[in-house]
């Protein structure tokens, strides 16, 4: 892939295997949107050191945003929050005790000072369209890229 070539400035991790379907989603837009992205798996709760070092290593490898999947108890993404300066967005996934409402009260109920966007549960495509706007805040290529996707579905 293209966007793989380059540096990643997406950084995406999700606690489990299992989250990938639905994550495909969100790796999908990126590569639709031209960003480079990389992923990895690992678990708040089964790999804390990994997370913890991919996390405050990020900014150092060039990434700008973190999209962070997870279920149930959710801390994938205040684990990450709180282990760099990056802006993080959760992306909670649907769970079959709760449907999902466990992982998403455990996305937005951070504590203060270590903020975590939060998308829909299993809002895949929006978190890579939500990097993308992020971006584009400091980047003008991927905000051009926005404006021409906001055109097309105007226009649709």
């Amino acid at each position: 892939m293209a966007e793989q070539e380059r540096t990643p400035l997406v950084g995406i991790i999700m606690g489990s295997k299992s989250d990938l379907p639905v994550m495909e989603g969100c790796t999908a837009e990126l590569e639709k949107l031209g960003v480079p992205y990389e992923l990895v798996i690992a678990s708040a709760h089964r790999n804390p050191q990994k997370v913890h070092e991919w996390a405050q290593t990020a900014a150092d490898r060039g990434l700008r945003v973190i999209i962070a999947a997870a279920g149930k108890a959710a801390h994938l993404g205040g684990v990450v929050a709180a282990s760099t300066p990056l802006p993080v967005i959760g992306v909670p996934m649907k769970t079959s005790d709760l449907g999902g409402l466990d992982s998403l009260l455990s996305m937005v109920q951070m504590p203060s000072g270590v903020p975590v966007a939060c998308v829909a549960i299993n809002g895949a495509k929006n978190a890579a369209i939500f990097a993308t706007q992020i971006l584009g805040a400091g980047m003008p290529e991927y905000l051009d890229v926005i404006k021409s996707m906001k055109q097309e579905m105007a226009e649709a």
